[in-house]
């Protein structure tokens, strides 16, 4: 078994933010079926992301929820778009993917901690 022991240097160093996804819709560009969204982490801005969530979610029904990013790992390119931030969320064991959230709504960019 590896050694994954974080310091706690290391874990301040992650940037995980509340954040209200503005814009969800179809990735129709990537392999495997995704959302391609637009979150507002308030004065962190407005990222692009892309999320493998369809088996759980529609479009529709994420636009206005709250979830919980990564927003401080290097750009990445996904298909056609640069993805800003990593959707968190816990992974089932058929792959389905529930996105993490707060219980109660927090302003756009609040640290998680």
């Amino acid at each position: 078994m590896q050694n994954n022991t974080l310091t706690w240097q290391d874990f301040i160093k992650i940037e995980m933010r509340i954040g209200t996804i503005m814009s969800a819709e179809i990735f129709k560009e990537v392999k495997n079926p995704a959302y391609k969204m637009q979150i507002d982490f308030g004065e962190f801005g407005i990222k692009k992301t892309s999320a493998q969530i369809t088996k759980l979610y529609t479009p529709e029904e994420l636009i206005g929820n709250q979830i919980i990013a990564v927003i401080n790992f290097p750009k990445k390119q996904i298909a056609n778009m640069m993805s800003e931030c990593l959707v968190l969320g816990a992974i089932g064991d058929s792959h389905e993917i529930s996105l993490i959230s707060a219980d109660k709504k927090m302003k756009n960019g609040t640290r998680i901690g």
